[in-house]
């Protein structure tokens, strides 16, 4: 997304990163920043008076006004908007007052401890640091949201979301973070070109590798990805892992378990990720997101590896008759879990402790989470929604080739949580993953540093220690 992206939400450019795992590409706010926040009574709505129900579970009184803040990146905020409308629909007494920034932390961040704004949707590269704000209580804890009905459909909001989409937003042990979009992450190719040329899109790192010398021999290069950005390589590394060796070993490796990075398969795993740069199959260049995807839609480059924004980031300079097609990324023969697929939610929004109308703040989530809500987000941003159903009347070659990656798979996802739990080894991993594309570290190596990284962390007493379960 612009000035990239994640959350995702856990894994957002995301967490995921979206599942965001942006946050590492900047400086953990520092603790005096938020210590306001921490420890201390949040301010408390003014009585609103209005009797709760079913349309109004959280009392929100009429006259009130409820301040919006919006991401506006790779997704653009357009669906907000149409949000907005849904939201009045309901309350018309009620003002939204909605802006879009990229600068969610630059701008948001300052006002958590004085008088912040209401909703804050926070994601991009400037996003705030998750784990900070949870541990500084700079944010609300959201479960009240979950049990909520749901705003157009029968039983709770909990009820409406796809899978994960809880799990991504709770951390130490409760709801922080309602992630709104579900992304898809896998190979994107032109299946244009592709059937042009008579090639097939392997599914397998050996049928890419036979395939790669044909697209060679047309002057094309096999593969491109954001090369400035160490969280996008770094989503394909962590899908290639987890495909490898299965779910468990990423569980050890969230939880800081010793020698986790060590165990056997995860350097085997990345082995055809340093081949791809050693056989030189990539497109030169330290090209970012926007840069490499429009060198891939200029036909510069075969394959690349991004999520399902990438058609509406695009769209104003997709060539005509390109068909944005994904895929899974690639399977080695042995792998624990080839059909796992790497989608999740992300791009969360956040209600700070201190905001003056939370009431009103969690009416518009929502609103935003309802039928009409998720369905316009699809609509507009060819990306799926985190409510259930919501691309089901979007007709859209892009989208609906993630929708059938996903409805193809186990049903198990993808999913790696230290980049939210910890800001440093986050970081660490996104130099590392960048190193490893720029043919600076082997797979071996990249491993290690990795170990490294986490033992630090492991032994550093002042860092608060999570725990994934599941």
């Amino acid at each position: 997304m612009s000035d990239s992206p994640e959350n995702i939400g856990d894994l957002s450019r995301r967490i995921l990163l979206q599942r965001a795992a942006a946050a590492g590409l900047l400086a953990v706010p520092a603790a005096g920043m938020l210590s306001a926040c921490a420890g201390s009574e949040p301010t408390k709505s003014a009585d609103s008076g209005a009797a709760k129900s079913k349309d109004n579970p959280f009392g929100v009184k009429d006259g009130s006004a409820v301040k919006v803040v919006v991401f506006n990146g790779g997704l653009g905020d357009q669906w907000a908007k149409e949000d907005k409308v849904v939201f009045n629909a309901k309350h018309p007494n009620i003002t939204v007052n909605m802006s879009s920034t990229q600068k969610i932390k630059t701008e948001e961040q300052p006002k958590m401890a004085t008088q912040p704004s209401d909703l804050v949707m926070n994601s991009g590269a400037d996003m705030m640091d998750r784990s900070t704000l949870i541990n500084e209580g700079a944010i609300e804890p959201l479960d009240d949201l979950l049990t909520a009905p749901a705003w157009d459909g029968e039983g709770t909001v909990a009820d409406t979301l796809l899978p994960g989409t809880v799990t991504d937003g709770t951390q130490n042990g409760k709801f922080y973070v309602v992630n709104v979009a579900y992304t898809v992450w896998g190979n994107w190719h032109n299946a244009a070109l592709f059937k042009r040329e008579g090639w097939t899109a392997p599914t397998t790192w050996d049928e890419f590798f036979a395939l790669a010398p044909k697209i060679k021999a047309k002057g094309i290069a096999p593969y491109v990805h954001d090369a400035a950005h160490g969280y996008y390589p770094r989503w394909a590394l962590f899908a290639s892992i987890w495909k490898a060796v299965g779910k468990q070993p990423i569980i050890d490796i969230d939880n800081l378990k010793d020698n986790a990075w060590k165990a056997d398969g995860i350097v085997a795993a990345l082995e055809p990720w340093e081949k791809l740069v050693k056989d030189k199959l990539l497109l030169p260049g330290k090209l970012d997101h926007t840069q490499s995807q429009q060198a891939w839609l200029d036909g510069k480059a075969a394959f690349i590896q991004v999520g399902t924004w990438l058609k509406n980031e695009m769209s104003a300079t997709i060539p005509p008759g390109f068909e944005l097609t994904m895929s899974d990324y690639w399977s080695k023969p042995g792998d624990k879990a080839p059909k796992d697929v790497y989608a999740s939610s992300g791009e969360g929004f956040v209600v700070p402790s201190k905001a003056p109308n939370k009431e009103a703040a969690k009416e518009f989530l929502r609103a935003i989470l309802s039928k009409a809500g998720s369905a316009k987000f699809a609509e507009l941003t060819k990306s799926l929604a985190s409510t259930k159903g919501s691309g089901d009347n979007v007709q859209d070659t892009a989208l609906n080739s993630a929708n059938s990656l996903v409805k193809g798979g186990s049903g198990e996802l993808i999913s790696v949580k230290f980049p939210d739990f910890y800001a440093d080894l986050d970081k660490e991993s996104q130099n590392l993953a960048e190193e490893l594309m720029a043919g600076r570290l082997t797979a071996q190596q990249f491993v290690d540093k990795m170990q490294a990284a986490a033992d630090k962390v492991a032994k550093d007493s002042s860092v608060k220690k999570q725990t994934r379960t599941a």
